[in-house]
């Protein structure tokens, strides 16, 4: 290799290589010096803290301006019916995969009850209130949290359409979004700069408080789902990956999947992921119309990862109560908790509990499933949190493709 090679490997290179050094120094230090996890947390914290400041003006500018761009209105609503139904059929594949797996690996029954104490929503909800309050908020304000993805979401495509339908008198609102959509990642690639310190002090605080963790009673639903999960990841994407654009496409994904994998097993959060999510998808050569538009719903709507999780949970909780989860019935509910869990499951650290409260309700189990439940589902989050976000981002990929479009990558044999 010569010095010009060298150069342009390290040029090319030099992040994802710095990147994958603090991870590898943060997770040393949780397991062999626990006692400063705790002094690095904040570091990782405030990393963090800037990716969800960036996340609110960059998900407004990028489907605004992506909207208001679209040639034709037409386009747009071709865009989300494709991400609808790619959405839904990866959703129902991963689900009925890991009911696969765990029919032929069935869980001994009895053994997961805990005494452990685990915050539960508490209080009676209404559904109307719920799906109003999951659509809209009542105040402009209350759109700039990200507990309100789903709301601000929808707020900045009804922007986008106003701005589309505006014509010349709009124009000049039109470029204010270009703009701030430039403006917005330019800032996400200097916050991106201190990736590898960020990250890598929240890896070590995750392997040295969570890692203790990951033996016990909990052991053969977590290992299968973290030893099935990883297979669905690296085959199953790369599957999709291949169908979209072939070899290309595989080449196009891996190569620039890791960044957004590292910040979802390191932060739990699929909304975090989102900026990276954005710059990924642009590298692998997805239109931004598209990318923009179905990497920010997908954190919110699409998740194959909390899909697989969702059905290890079930039969965690039929295993408690010694039911047959194999029965048609109950696997056909299973699919069907399983999609509004996907849809219910906000991007935020944990938010998989109003799900699983959905699933307990659904099936008329015991409260006593919930604990295990739930403890289930946060031990399996870091890697649900890679299959949600990175399954974002091959899901773009298949939506170009069905759109036909083809990769805009230097590559220069990609065929349509």
């Amino acid at each position: 290799m010569n010095m010009a090679s060298k150069n342009n490997f390290f040029k090319n290179y030099s992040s994802i290589l710095l990147l994958i050094l603090g991870i590898f120094i943060g997770s040393l230090i949780g397991l062999f010096a626990i006692d400063l996890v705790y002094y690095l947390k904040p570091i990782g914290d405030i990393f963090l803290n800037l990716l969800f400041t960036v996340v609110i003006p960059l998900i407004f500018f990028a489907i605004a301006s992506a909207v208001a761009n679209v040639s034709q209105g037409k386009q747009l609503g071709k865009i989300i019916s494709v991400m609808a139904l790619v959405f839904l059929g990866t959703v129902l594949v991963a689900a009925i995969y890991m009911i696969g797996v765990m029919a032929f690996f069935p869980l001994e029954e009895g053994i997961y009850l805990s005494d452990e104490v685990v915050d539960i929503p508490s209080g009676e909800s209404n559904w109307g209130e719920n799906i109003v309050q999951f659509l809209t908020v009542s105040e402009f304000n209350q759109l700039l949290s990200r507990e309100h993805m789903l709301a601000f979401i929808i707020f900045s495509f009804l922007v986008g359409i106003a701005a589309l339908r505006s014509g010349e008198k709009g124009s000049a609102f039109r470029q204010f979004l270009d703009s701030g959509n430039e403006v917005m990642k330019i800032a996400l690639t200097l916050i991106m700069k201190a990736a590898p310190i960020g990250l890598g002090a929240y890896f070590a605080y995750q392997v040295g408080t969570v890692g203790p963790q990951l033996f016990g009673i909990y052991a053969k639903p977590m290992g299968l789902y973290y030893l099935f999960g990883t297979v669905y990841f690296i085959l199953g994407f790369t599957l999709y990956a291949f169908l979209s654009y072939g070899s290309t496409g595989v080449k196009a994904f891996w190569k620039n999947t890791i960044l957004p994998a590292a910040t979802a097993i390191s932060t739990c959060s699929s909304i975090a992921v989102i900026p990276v999510n954005l710059v990924a998808a642009k590298k692998m050569g997805v239109q931004e119309s598209v990318s923009n538009v179905a990497v920010p719903l997908g954190a919110t709507l699409h998740k194959d990862g909390s899909s697989l999780s969702s059905i290890v949970k079930i039969t965690v909780a039929f295993a408690i109560i010694g039911r047959d989860f194999m029965d048609p019935a109950t696997i056909l509910t299973a699919l069907g908790i399983t999609v509004l869990v996907s849809i219910v499951a906000g991007g935020i650290p944990n938010g998989g509990y109003i799900g699983e409260i959905l699933m307990i309700s659904v099936y008329d189990l015991p409260v006593e499933a919930i604990p295990a439940v739930m403890i289930i589902g946060t031990l399996v989050d870091p890697l649900a949190t890679v299959l949600n976000s990175n399954g974002d981002t091959v899901a773009s990929m298949m939506i170009n493709r069905i759109l036909g479009y083809k990769l805009n990558s230097p590559v220069s044999d990609i065929s349509k």
